[in-house]
């Protein structure tokens, strides 16, 4: 009989699995800091997205699909529930009705300032330095990019 630890299907031997470990702890590192801001983790990335675009300019849910990795199915109805929330205003576009333009409200203008010391407070209790912590980005990013290298070879 195989030796279970051997196989190339055991947990310990997935890439796949400290990802999806991690991305589950950093949703719950995250919590505590958004719940007074009523966000929800993907909602926070999706302010972060627009406060990148200077909070000001209008953008497109394409947009911000793309610059998120975030399918139309997922990001419409976060986009609704964020709307009702008061952050943000969804409007068609009047050049093309199928596009949808995302803009800040002054209230997710102004969740921006509260939002500020997230970063920061996370990278103390992280004990990392900036350094370090820039150096788990870029591995994270060079990861994500050979991922969507192996996806794009797969779907051609």
């Amino acid at each position: 009989m195989d030796d279970p630890s051997d196989s190339s299907l055991s947990l310990e031997k997935q890439i796949c699995f400290p990802f999806y470990e991690a991305a589950n702890l950093l949703q719950q590192l995250y919590r505590p800091f958004l719940a007074p801001l009523n966000l929800t983790y993907a909602q926070y990335l999706v302010m972060l997205a627009l406060w990148g675009h200077d909070g000001k300019s209008d953008v497109t849910v394409g947009t911000i699909g793309r610059q998120l990795g975030f399918e139309t199915g997922t990001l419409s109805p976060l986009l609704k529930r964020m709307e009702a929330a008061g952050h943000v205003r969804r409007m068609r576009s009047p050049d093309d009705e199928r596009r949808v333009i995302i803009s800040l409200t002054r209230q997710g203008q102004l969740l921006r300032e509260k939002a500020k010391y997230i970063p920061d407070q996370l990278l103390r209790d992280s004990g990392l330095n900036d350094a370090e912590l820039a150096g788990l980005r870029e591995k994270g990013q060079a990861f994500a990019r050979c991922l969507r290298r192996m996806l794009q070879i797969r779907s051609v």
